[in-house]
């Protein structure tokens, strides 16, 4: 079967994907969840966790931090950064994060909002230059669709073009974006059309525009944007949406192939993907696990004021209710269980991101891989595991619940 006829046959793959953010299959497992409570044991918790992935995906590398609701922040680290380099991967590891830059940028946009520059109702006919061509139904999608994935633009534009680029990238990892960080990601909304229903649909096109917009209307590319807004006042001196600039950027985790490029053996080393435009306030945030367990507390300490947090409650708001990714702003969040978590997924390259919280319980977890791995499970089943552990504490029979 030739390459041609092979992508014909792995397409309906390639668009039903588009439909879900990642596999989020969780172990709930109640004995584990009475062990936390009851012990505190939480490095036992994740090890436990790691290993039944490892033994499932085998991915390259790890890095794990935690902030449990007693205010400690802590972290852990799992193999190394590449065979070739082999520095052990721990809280500083620098990661590329993939669509967790979507979170960064939407927040950005809500402190726009709450500045008065731009308004969630402002639509694309006002927008964008004149001289842009738009269909009807282009012309009203908002500013807030764009920002919560509910303006009915599909995943990316599939021209043939694109179509080609991620065939090429099954065989090579290569990095198949490029028409969308290009000012030609506006062609296509010409002729765009609206689904007769709008529900929540993941759109990289959609938040390319909004990197378009953010440009064109503050004169600011988002790197400066965010160091302005939230990167300087959190202190996070390790995340950038232009990673090679960052001082730990020769030292970070290398990326390798997991359950995707399908045609990649799992394990080995597949290329870095980067953007310069449009595609960078979408795709292009690099950051390691300390400076994220940061940029989370700020999202699970209500003691907080001023712009940011502001735009932070903004972003974190449901705008259309699910059980399973209701929207909010960049971030979705899942109803399992009976608890709530607030998350991000992210994928780029040989890596895979999650940065979550549960706001109830006010826990947060980040764990980043320099592996390609649709399977994403491990942030959901420890933000679960301690919820539910949380809520069990009282029935421990007096054992002490300390926290390790």
């Amino acid at each position: 079967m030739s390459k041609s006829h092979r992508f014909i046959v792995l397409l309906p793959v390639f668009l039903s994907a588009c439909g879900t953010l990642s596999d989020m299959h969780v172990d709930e497992n109640p004995q584990d969840v009475k062990q936390l409570a009851c012990t505190g044991d939480i490095n036992g918790m994740v090890s436990d966790v790691v290993e039944k992935y490892q033994r499932r995906e085998k991915a390259s590398g790890l890095a794990i931090g935690i902030i449990r609701n007693d205010g400690v922040a802590r972290t852990w680290g799992f193999g190394y950064t590449n065979a070739v380099n082999g520095y052990k991967i721990d809280g500083q590891t620098l990661f590329a994060l993939g669509s967790v830059s979507k979170g960064v940028t939407g927040e950005v946009v809500a402190g726009l909002v709450e500045k008065g520059q731009l308004k969630w109702d402002d639509k694309l006919s006002d927008l964008l230059p004149e001289n842009i061509v738009l269909s009807d139904d282009a012309k009203n999608i908002t500013l807030l669709q764009l920002a919560t994935h509910t303006s009915g633009l599909p995943r990316q534009n599939m021209t043939k073009d694109m179509l080609e680029s991620f065939l090429k990238y099954l065989y090579t990892g290569d990095n198949f974006y490029h028409e969308l960080d290009s000012d030609d990601v506006l062609n296509d909304l010409s002729s765009f059309k609206k689904p007769q229903v709008l529900v929540p649909q993941y759109s990289n096109l959609g938040y390319a525009l909004l990197g378009y917009i953010l440009k064109l209307k503050t004169g600011e590319d988002i790197q400066q944007l965010a160091y302005d807004f939230i990167f300087d006042s959190l202190k996070m001196g390790n995340t950038s949406f232009y990673g090679s600039k960052l001082k730990a950027y020769p030292y970070r985790a290398i990326g390798h192939a997991g359950d995707q490029p399908k045609f990649i053996r799992r394990g080995e080393v597949v290329p870095d993907w980067s953007f310069n435009k449009n595609m960078v306030a979408a795709a292009s945030l690099y950051s390691n696990v300390d400076d994220l367990l940061k940029y989370l507390r700020a999202h699970i300490d209500d003691a907080q004021t001023g712009d940011l947090s502001a735009a932070i409650r903004v972003t974190e708001k449901v705008y259309y209710q699910r059980q399973i990714e209701a929207a909010n702003i960049a971030w979705v969040t899942d109803t399992k269980s009976n608890q709530k978590i607030t998350y991000q997924v992210g994928y780029i390259g040989g890596y895979s991101s999650y940065i979550g919280f549960d706001k109830k319980h006010k826990n947060a977890v980040v764990v980043l891989q320099n592996t390609f791995n649709w399977s994403n499970y491990i942030g959901h089943d420890l933000l679960l595991k301690m919820a539910m552990a949380d809520d069990y504490q009282g029935k421990c029979s007096g054992r002490e619940n300390s926290y390790k």
